[in-house]
């Protein structure tokens, strides 16, 4: 039988050898976002543009108008050098379990605070769940839900409440694709069923467990064929009936913050999750880790507007 040979990795020479200074991160980051060339807003024409050689832009040959490649990106006025922020997102990519701000300090020589923003400002941009692709479908294999609990740290001794008290989290999970995971309230029916008719398009099957907040899933207007698994009297498979997906993914998430990152604030566990599903939903793909977080850099425009007035890297 023939195999297909196996995907070389993108390697650290491979990166220095792609992106060895400044200059041909932002020929690349032209390219990427001026495929068919620089519209320049004078002359209200795609015209050619040449290099500025003492700045990050180019300049329209007909009237001299300058345009930046890192506007509107999460590079947006930043004084810290392009290949420090491509090697940035180059050591983010190439671990399954991320990676903490302060290794990434030690790894690029900058400060915790501009290794801190750049570690923010790249996670902002993997958020996928505004993507408008509903997961499942009527002949897919199934959608599985859980919910679970992240955070808290205990105060010295039994019985006592914890300081910070955990974040509950929501996840949907295709079965062999695409996982999504939200930061919710609470996980009270009136809370998950409007994120599953958003998310979950109609007439899929979906799998949970036995709690009664999915009492309600089967009797939405969208059709949804629900099956559960009984947990709580020690059953976790029959047949199909399982929800073993979204189970994973939790344990993967879980051992990665611990791991790494040790506890996630409320405020930022979206963001953790924001990198750990695009990780999960692209555990199949060809192309290098570091690409595909890279390609990301487009859709920064709208984000990068409201946080226009959030301190530069010192």
């Amino acid at each position: 039988m023939n195999r297909k040979p196996a995907m070389k990795p993108y390697t650290l020479k491979d990166f220095q050898r792609q992106f060895p200074d400044d200059v041909t991160c932002l020929e690349w980051l032209r390219n990427r976002l001026y495929p068919n060339g620089i519209y320049c807003e004078k002359c209200e024409a795609t015209t050619k543009h040449y290099r500025v050689v003492s700045r990050p832009s180019y300049s329209c040959d007909r009237c001299g108008h300058h345009v930046h490649p890192t506007a509107g990106t999460i590079f947006h006025k930043s004084p810290t050098p392009l290949t420090t922020w491509f090697y940035a997102i180059y050591l983010m990519a190439s671990t399954r379990c991320g990676i903490s701000a302060k290794q990434i300090q030690r790894e690029t020589g900058v400060t915790y605070k501009t290794a801190w923003r750049m570690f923010k400002q790249i996670r902002t941009m993997l958020d996928e769940s505004e993507s408008g692709k509903k997961l499942g479908g009527k002949r897919g294999p199934g959608v599985e839900m859980d919910e679970t609990y992240m955070g808290g740290v205990q105060k010295m001794g039994a019985g006592r409440k914890p300081r910070n008290p955990k974040t509950p989290v929501f996840g949907i999970a295709e079965r062999k694709g695409r996982v999504r995971a939200f930061t919710t309230d609470n996980v009270q029916s009136g809370t998950l069923l409007p994120i599953i008719r958003e998310h979950v398009m109609p007439k899929s099957t979906v799998f949970t467990d036995e709690r009664n907040v999915y009492d309600g899933v089967a009797h939405t207007t969208d059709g949804y064929q629900h099956r559960r698994i009984q947990h709580n009297e020690r059953v976790y498979v029959m047949g199909d009936v399982h929800t073993n997906t979204v189970e994973g993914f939790w344990s993967l998430v879980k051992r990665g913050i611990t791991g790494v990152y040790h506890n996630v604030g409320r405020h930022y566990l979206q963001t953790y999750l924001n990198e750990y599903t695009f990780r999960y939903n692209r555990r199949f793909d060809v192309q290098p880790m570091f690409m595909s977080f890279l390609k990301q850099v487009e859709k920064r425009d709208a984000v990068v507007r409201q946080i226009q007035d959030v301190p530069q890297p010192f």
